[in-house]
């Protein structure tokens, strides 16, 4: 059952037997009317992934993808309901360990892929239940009218620093689900391997520290550029990808890539789905090396298949190394810790916010 309307399964193929085999056009037209629901960002996300991934998808197997607006507490209802009405869920892998912890995702069946060779996705994002459709990171940004080449922030310490510094800065709250404690932890000395557990007590203090050069935390990506692109702060942390629209729109901006903080957005299976075949079969297309290239090329994100990273853009690679930002200068987001530990951290923020 897709938005109410009976979709043929693939028991009902098996149920004809010899007949579909006596009538190969038949898989034809009952193919091109599978569907297959996936939760997306939506926006600029869907525009870019329907021109480079959904249609092509389509075209290849004949499955469309309808994409559908839910939020992790949609889908935990939906799971404990046992009414699936979404079947592949894309968003961050963060809210997917959420899920996972609830028991709402069913494993994915790597051993099913044609596309894709598992074995080519980095391991750091490839779980049982969820894996990464590209890489992102939180990066430091800053107004290089106000801090030209050789004189720009190199640190999160640096950020902290006022007078070396000066101006307004930006970073992620509490309304991201994600506010920027490692960053305010590694600013207070904190080594990047010993950063999880979050010692939220000491990052909120370090916050303290800055939260009078900060106008506004921010909770929207277009927010945060807005913010960058208007002058409203000079010194941000923000999605690499939204740094970059700005940038391409002529905003006066630049990254500074050292002490990224990874994130990855994955894709899941919702457990209970009747199309988990139809599922792993998009997953395994999706992640494929051209199809990342293709996408990832447009959208300018991390592809998760190593296979392509000799094509992604050149602004995503670090030239020494020649492997993206996220592998040479990253910190790996513990998005169990943030999945197990978001209700805590809401409170404490909600707290010292006011």
């Amino acid at each position: 059952m897709t938005n109410g309307i009976w979709m043929p399964q693939r028991r009902d193929f098996l149920r004809l037997g010899g007949a579909v085999l006596a009538a190969p056009a038949l898989i034809g037209r009952a193919a091109a009317a599978q569907t297959l629901s996936v939760r997306t960002p939506g926006g600029a996300f869907d525009d870019v992934k329907r021109r480079t991934v959904y249609d092509p998808f389509k075209a290849a197997t004949g499955i469309e993808i309808v994409p559908v607006a839910a939020t992790v507490a949609r889908l935990l209802a939906m799971s404990k309901s046992g009414r699936i009405d979404i079947d592949c869920i894309d968003t961050g892998a963060d809210a997917l360990m959420q899920l996972e912890l609830e028991g709402a995702l069913t494993p994915i069946d790597y051993k099913s892929f044609t596309f894709t060779n598992p074995d080519d996705i980095d391991p750091a994002v490839r779980t049982p239940t969820w894996v990464a459709s590209y890489l992102l990171a939180f990066v430091m940004t800053y107004n290089t009218a106000s801090f030209p080449k050789g004189k720009e922030p190199k640190s999160w310490a640096d950020f902290w620093d006022l007078q070396g510094y000066p101006g307004a800065r930006t970073m992620a709250g509490m309304g991201t689900g994600t506010p920027n404690l490692e960053f305010a932890l590694l600013a207070d000395g904190v080594a990047p391997d010993k950063l999880y557990p979050l010692d939220i007590p000491r990052a909120l203090k370090s916050l303290s520290k800055i939260k009078a050069s900060i106008p506004k935390f921010w909770d929207t990506g277009a927010l945060s550029a807005q913010m960058m692109a208007d002058k409203e702060a000079v010194l941000g942390s923000l999605w690499n990808t939204r740094v970059q629209g700005a940038i391409d729109a002529g905003a006066p901006l630049a990254i500074q890539w050292n002490q990224n903080l990874v994130m990855a957005q994955a894709y899941g299976i919702a457990k209970g789905s009747p199309k988990v075949d139809l599922a792993n079969k998009f997953i395994d297309y999706s992640l494929s090396p051209e199809v990342q290239v293709r996408w990832l090329t447009e959208y300018q994100g991390i592809p998760a298949n190593m296979k392509a990273y000799p094509s992604t853009v050149k602004s995503l690679l670090d030239p020494d190394t020649k492997t993206p930002w996220t592998k040479s200068k990253g910190i790996p987001m513990d998005n169990g810790w943030w999945a197990a530990n978001r209700p805590k951290v809401s409170a404490a923020w909600s707290n010292w916010i006011l």
